[in-house]
């Protein structure tokens, strides 16, 4: 057995223990246990883009306390760790690091040795900016896996997947297929919100509303039966040439008598008709509105369930195409003025030509109003016409909206208010998924589209590869029956040429880590899953996408149970923000208050809690670990047994609390509530340290191997090991050390203890002993503080009144009680309650 060092240290043990656990396989899962013995977490994929930041860590060590909790209390616990790496993130952290933008027409061979100065940029070939996008995030993954093994996250890092990895685009490629052919998706199409400056189709889920100044312009159409013009408001006049109808609600008297007829639009003298829609808003404005194809999304409804013409002219770059459209022969000299404009400057053209024709109503009113973005994006999103992918999900089937509704249900949600941002979500859905982005790096679509002699694709019968040739790269790959020299001619075949949307991948979380289709036998014994742990904002995201999936393809649900973390809160009290530079990275603050300490923080938030950066909880962490270090020290200085008796009365009473202790956190662990088992935990603690240890070690020292110092020593030993244990799961570092300076083993990997084996040493024990002389105890040095007194000082003597039954448990202490006081004459008188009197010896007068 190691030596107890001298001075006991925290510096050091993340690495150390680290390496110690890595070659040992603390944390490696046995897949010989059958699935009832197993507990199968779906960790997160993070993002790999850049560095991890301390909102992650948050959420990652709550989970890791459970994992460590589940594997000490009998479970083999399947805990295997992510990386999210394809999408969005990825490619702008390859764009602005290297300096490159990717053009498929560039030829291969044009990677930059190194990253190109700050302001240069270069444009590679698709192939080429994959595979930097592949060298960085190989090695921002480096840097995660440091980062948590450094937090002694008990990861079994052999099981390790990347969600742009061969195996993961099997899994998202088979899955898409088979939803295929199902019928659960599709292609088509349709107008689609669109990011003009990542060029991508962007999903309802990705969407956030921002508050803008604008301007609400009145315009008038002017009644084709001559009798006046019908005044409607907008802020978006540069979409008049798209308008196809005005909309009114059935109910308003003032428009819906209009039904059928039709109004000119200003300037363009376009005929269009009135139309009813309960959608429409009475109170808004003048309570009639234009339809254009698209202004937002409403449009899209208008436009679907009134059967309207299509009359797009934003092309996907967010500019009017140059072109006169169709629908507006004669004024090609209007149009002129606007195409190849932005919406901006369409806009205030679109202002001039109003206001001189006479069709603009008074001076444009300014307006606050919350203007649809894309969660990354910076500037207002468009709906263009594009063809797209999409999986059903119940925004268009009530059935299926009621059926994945069931699904959320039937988990058991931790905290259970978190179950409301889920039926919000699904109940607020009015369409279906969009899955397809128009990006590079990404889990390619794995279908191609025969050509026919004029060059254009047949959509309706794509060809699908076997599920044997997956993963495929239609890019890059020709499908069965074609060779290369046929992609993109006539009577050839061109390959699908968007990739699926990150979510569309980590959608299948479960299915890739388990080993769905490829490792049977380990999906056998983990999946479904017992929990799922993740952030809020993400549950109508990565929580709904990952119930629908395992809708359609298992029939169930993809986890038992679900863990959903809060959020850091900055100085202001708002959510960390990279976009406002809020954001804290975990490093300077594990050197600061050690791994330890920031668990220790991180564990004293409730599920679901939103949780401040407070250096005090830190320092609070780190003063625990040191504690328990010395404190282990002393104990072990004094000398331990575990298997003598315990005959005090005082020693079996502490073992009787500290079996409650442990009943109550291990029942707060099972319940997903490990603040309040730490909570628990650390009083107890504590109090042992201050009182217990102060109690007994006189005996435990002058008794030496009588009776009562036997008694001691086995009660310390059988508390240490205890209290060591269930600390472990949140100070992993601190008990690894302490439990190695005098048992085999990790402490990791040892049985959580159980309030039966201590009860076993607590027979007939009376719970008040400890707590009474505990409490005479804390008086007494109460007693000689306030007199600035020595805690030796004698006590001559010590009086004592409180109830008999009390007296009559302190009694069975009062060895223990005189000699950690000190206490010359104890004398005892029954009242109404504790008062503790101390006659202190006189105080020695100082020499000169």
């Amino acid at each position: 057995m190691p030596e107890i060092p001298k001075k006991p240290s925290l510096t050091g043990l993340e690495s150390k223990w680290d390496a110690v656990w890595e070659e040992s396989g603390t944390y490696r899962f046995d897949r010989s246990k059958e699935r009832a013995e197993v507990y199968s977490i779906d960790t997160p994929p993070p993002t790999v883009s850049g560095s991890l930041h301390l909102g992650s860590a948050f959420g990652y060590i709550q989970t890791d306390a459970n994992a460590r909790f589940r594997r000490m209390h009998g479970a083999e616990v399947f805990y295997p760790m992510g990386w999210d790496d394809n999408g969005l993130p990825t490619e702008r952290r390859v764009q602005n690091f290297y300096g490159v933008r990717c053009d498929p027409t560039v030829p291969n061979g044009q990677i930059p040795d190194e990253p190109l100065p700050k302001g240069e940029t270069r444009s590679i070939s698709r192939p080429d900016f994959i595979e930097l996008c592949h060298r960085l995030t190989a090695e921002d993954e480096k840097g995660f896996e440091d980062v948590w093994r450094t937090l002694g996250l008990s990861v079994d890092w052999t099981l390790t997947y990347a969600t742009i990895d061969d195996r993961a685009r099997r899994v998202a490629q088979r899955a898409f297929l088979r939803n295929l052919a199902r019928g659960e998706a599709y292609s088509q199409e349709a107008p689609t919100v669109w990011d003009v400056d990542f060029q991508t189709a962007v999903a309802q889920a990705e969407i956030e509303d921002r508050e803008q100044q604008g301007a609400m312009h009145k315009l008038a159409f002017p009644r084709t039966d001559g009798n006046g013009a019908i005044e409607i408001e907008t802020t978006r006049p540069e979409l008049l040439p798209s308008c196809v109808a005005l909309v009114a609600h059935p109910e308003d008297e003032r428009y819906a008598p209009l039904a059928g007829q039709t109004v000119s639009t200003p300037l363009f003298g376009v005929e269009v008709p009135i139309v009813l829609h309960p959608l429409a808003e009475q109170e808004k404005g003048t309570g009639i509105a234009m339809i254009c194809t698209f202004g937002d999304t409403k449009d899209v409804t208008w436009w679907r369930e009134l059967n309207l013409p299509l009359r797009a002219a934003m092309r996907r770059d967010g500019r009017f195409q140059m072109e006169t459209p169709a629908w507006l022969e004669g004024k090609a000299d209007l149009w002129e003025q606007l195409g190849g404009k932005n919406s901006k400057q369409a806009r205030r053209v679109m202002v001039e030509l109003l206001t001189e024709d006479g069709a603009l109503i008074g001076e444009p009113k300014p307006v606050q109003q919350q203007v649809k973005f894309f969660e990354k994006g910076d500037r207002p999103l468009e709906v263009v016409t594009s063809r797209q992918w999409y999986i059903r999900n119940g925004g268009r089937d009530e059935d299926l909206r009621q059926a994945l509704l069931a699904r959320g249900r039937a988990l058991n949600w931790n905290p259970e208010f978190m179950e409301t941002r889920y039926e919000h979500w699904v109940e607020g859905l009015n369409g279906d998924w969009l899955i397809s982005r128009q990006r590079y790096f990404g889990v390619p679509f794995p279908v191609w589209y025969a050509l026919d002699a004029e060059g254009e694709p047949d959509y309706e019968h794509p060809i699908i590869p076997e599920e044997s040739a997956l993963p495929v790269d239609p890019q890059s790959d020709a499908p069965v029956g074609y060779d290369e020299s046929q992609r993109n001619q006539p009577g050839g075949f061109t390959g699908d040429p968007d990739v699926m949307d990150t979510w569309a991948t980590s959608s299948l979380s479960p299915q890739i880590a388990c080993g769905w289709e490829d490792d049977p036998d380990l999906f056998a014994r983990t999946y479904p899953m017992d929990v799922r742990p993740q952030g809020p904002e993400i549950i109508r995201t990565w929580l709904f996408s990952t119930v629908v999936r395992s809708h359609y393809e298992h029939g169930t649900e993809p986890w038992k149970d679900t863990l959903i973390n809060g959020w850091i809160l900055d100085p202001d009290r708002k959510k960390m923000s990279k976009s406002r530079g809020s954001v804290t990275t975990p490093k300077p603050l594990i050197e600061e208050f050690g791994a330890d300490g920031m668990r220790y923080w991180a564990l004293k938030a409730a599920p679901g809690a939103d949780t401040q950066v407070d250096k005090a909880v830190f320092k609070n962490g780190r003063r625990l670990a040191i504690k328990l270090l010395n404190a282990s020290k002393f104990v072990l200085g004094v000398g331990t047994s575990q298997e003598g008796a315990v005959t005090e009365a005082i020693d079996r009473s502490l073992l009787l609390a500290l079996a409650d202790v442990v009943d109550d956190a291990t029942n707060s662990f099972l319940n997903y509530r490990y603040q309040q088992a730490l909570a628990r935990i650390e009083a107890f603690f504590w109090r042992f340290c201050d009182e217990y240890l102060e109690l007994v070690k006189n005996r435990a020292y002058n008794d030496g191997d009588g009776p009562g110092g036997a008694s001691a020593k086995a009660t310390l030993g059988i508390a240490l090991s205890t209290l060591q244990r269930l600390l472990a799961p949140f100070l992993p570092f601190v008990t690894e050390e302490v439990w190695s300076w005098w048992q085999e083993g990790s402490v990791h990997r040892t049985s959580y203890p159980t309030g039966d084996e201590l009860r076993a040493h607590a027979a007939d024990a009376d719970p008040a002993v400890f707590e009474v002389a505990a409490e005479v105890l804390s008086a007494v040095h109460k007693a000689k503080t306030s007199e600035q007194r020595s805690l030796r000082t004698h006590v001559l003597q010590l009086v004592i009144a409180d109830t008999a039954e009390r007296l009559g448990a302190l009694r069975q202490a009062e060895a223990d009680v005189r000699g950690a006081g000190n206490v010359d004459e104890l004398i005892l008188n029954e009242g109404e309650e504790l008062t503790v009197t101390a006659e202190l010896e006189p105080e020695a007068e100082k020499t000169a």
